[in-house]
């Protein structure tokens, strides 16, 4: 077939994470010369809880491992099984990493050859775009007695094997089988199995460094791709080259769709500020422009915290800024293409006379007696007009329904005047969360994600008029 001894492997586990996660069942088809000599499974007791979804899904139950052997126990029966043999399995270094992880909790070694037949299916037909085992099953007619069972899952992983080793030619498979045993690219610190065990589905992630810094946000819509590309060294620049050498751990976290990553990755940034992202200033430091005519001196623009202001109440505030210099740059191109007067703007310190800008023909003169303050202002209030936040596109609030059909899961954002109410996983706390929704509160984050995403065809197809 593809070497002299392969074992065909699959595990159940109870997350994706080899680190900390662990197995809950095994299976081991053990093949010679093409030849089917032993089969072997077991459940294993993996000593921490195994999650509902997890139940659910797989079938595998706390009660069912609760009387099985733990791993210590199965260990040296699984390694003769193993013994010289080629790891074939589906995504083959997720179940390497669990496999070897176990191994190194009691202090024992595990090294063995991997070819992961994912890969190989997709070197052998590139024509097709999914090539998850659910795809194989369907494709080839594979035979499988309990999807989501270790035993069953590996019986369809051996006839998929035996149709694409009859298929082809040698040299073809043999090709296939080169690109099937690569190892990816992963930092040095990272544990066997980790990138393999994220999802394909839109989230965020996190890399963390040495003494478990934050390193690194991001957000994807397929998380493991995009995990992936940072320690692809065609794809590296000199940043992603700085993160990869790093990371030494990686968690994340699936959403709906990209409304709820660009949230969750906006609230994180914030909360960890990790050292290689931009960092985004607290909500705190967010503030708009007050217009005060009355003053005799001093600039009429005051600054005024926009945090937790509720945006639809008629407050009048124009623009929303991270910073004086945000700030002071968008005045000052307005005053250059207005002929505003910097000191009435604030953008220069206050002092009697012309300012430098009259000097340089560039201020119509308020600051000279050359205009009244009220002839300057009506150009500033049409400035500062454009400066207003954009009008709340509906009568009141909204929901936003996001779905990911691979995964299953679904959210239910709930908005108002550019504001997050809340987001919610099924229809009945939807309905709770509409009937008493929080006060709105400003966020120029919040505000910024949906001015943008709510003008592209998918966010707006996906709402609704709560």
């Amino acid at each position: 077939m593809f070497a002299p001894r392969l074992a065909f492997i699959d595990v159940e586990t109870t997350g994706a994470n080899p680190v900390v996660d662990r197995i809950t069942e095994i299976a081991v088809l053990r093949v010679v010369d093409g030849e089917l000599v032993e089969r072997w499974s077991s459940l294993v007791n993996p000593g921490i809880p195994i999650p509902g979804n997890i139940q659910s899904l797989v079938g595998i139950t706390d009660e069912m491992v609760a009387g099985a052997p733990a791993f210590p126990a199965l260990a040296a029966e699984l390694r003769r099984l193993l013994d010289d043999c080629v790891f074939v399995a589906h995504n083959a270094r997720f179940d390497y990493g669990f496999i070897k992880n176990e191994f190194q909790r009691i202090g024992e070694g595990f090294e063995a050859p991997v070819l992961c037949t994912v890969k190989l299916s997709r070197a052998l037909y590139p024509q097709h775009h999914k090539h998850g085992l659910d795809a194989l099953i369907s494709r080839h007619g594979l035979t499988c007695s309990a999807r989501h069972r270790a035993m069953g899952d590996t019986e369809a992983l051996f006839q998929f094997a035996e149709i694409v080793a009859g298929n082809f030619e040698r040299s073809v498979l043999d090709a296939a089988i080169v690109k099937a045993m690569k190892a990816p690219s992963r930092p040095a610190g990272l544990p066997e199995g980790v990138l393999e065990g994220i999802p394909e589905a839109p989230g965020v992630y996190v890399f963390h460094g040495a003494n478990d810094l934050p390193v690194y946000v991001g957000r994807a819509a397929s998380l493991r791709s995009r995990v992936m590309s940072h320690f692809s060294s065609e794809r590296r620049n000199s940043k992603e080259a700085k993160i990869a050498r790093n990371v030494q751990r990686v968690e994340w976290q699936v959403t709906a769709g990209e409304l709820g990553a660009l949230i969750l990755e906006a609230r994180l940034l914030r909360q960890l500020k990790p050292a290689e992202n931009r960092q985004l200033r607290d909500a705190e430091g967010v503030f708009g422009l007050r217009y005060e005519p009355a003053r005799k001196r001093g600039p009429v623009l005051l600054r005024e915290s926009l945090n937790g202001v509720d945006p639809l109440a008629g407050t009048a505030l124009y623009g929303a800024f991270r910073s004086k210099k945000e700030a002071d740059a968008a005045l000052r191109e307005f005053a250059g293409l207005y002929r505003l007067c910097p000191r009435r703007l604030g953008t220069e310190p206050w002092s009697d006379g012309p300012c430098l800008a009259h000097l340089a023909k560039r201020c119509a003169g308020v600051c000279a007696g050359k205009e009244s303050p009220a002839e300057h202002d009506q150009r500033l209030l049409k400035v500062l007009e454009s400066l207003r936040l954009k009008r709340w596109p509906w009568n009141g609030p909204v929901t936003v329904r996001e779905a990911h059909p691979e995964s299953g899961r679904v959210a239910f954002h709930l908005l108002d005047g550019w504001c997050l109410l809340g987001t919610v996983d099924d229809e009945s706390a939807l309905v709770a969360l509409s009937s008493t929704p929080p006060p709105r509160a400003f966020d120029l984050d919040i505000y910024r994600i949906l001015l943008r995403w709510l003008e592209t065809p998918a966010g707006k197809a996906a709402v609704s008029v709560a």
